[in-house]
């Protein structure tokens, strides 16, 4: 059986000296009560003939409606989550205003076994926060990239 993978952009930015990175809350009746562990990069799979890189700039613009700001990638490695999938991830220091995103959307069976096919918002929110407040708010196998991300922040000496 083939591993899914996946590719994504981290955005983060220094306001008044202090990192922030930019997360998303993922859309759906699923993530729709939850908070913690709900929060995602904006990512996507990739087929084989793609590389994660054009993966993760195709999937940032589809899920958030905006362009990739002009940052040169940080790769941040990969990691494996919960249900297998391989997650590489890049930083991408830009700015851009949460209140412009412009979602992608997916459609769904809902309530399930219903024959009602609904559309949903790939995500419902997309918000600033600080590095701790991300790794809280973020899927368990996603927290790896903000960590790593603060520490390619801290050898280059801005945060």
């Amino acid at each position: 059986m083939a591993v899914r993978r996946s590719a994504g952009l981290l955005v983060f930015r220094t306001s008044g000296g202090r990192l922030e990175v930019l997360v998303a809350h993922m859309g759906g009746p699923y993530w729709a009560a939850r908070d913690a562990g709900a929060w995602t990069v904006p990512k996507g799979e990739y087929a084989q003939g793609e590389t994660a890189l054009a993966a993760a700039r195709r999937e940032f613009t589809e899920e958030l409606g905006l362009p990739v700001p002009d940052g040169e990638p940080v790769p941040l490695g990969e990691a494996r989550q919960a249900g297998g999938k391989v997650v590489t991830v890049w930083a991408v220091e830009g700015d851009l205003d949460p209140e412009l995103v412009v979602p992608g959307t997916f459609t769904m069976e809902w309530p399930r076994g219903s024959g009602v096919v609904r559309t949903f918002p790939e995500v419902d929110r997309v918000e600033w926060c600080a590095p701790r407040e991300a790794v809280e708010r973020l899927v368990a196998g996603q927290r790896v990239f903000v960590e790593r991300l603060v520490e390619h922040v801290r050898g280059r000496g801005s945060g």
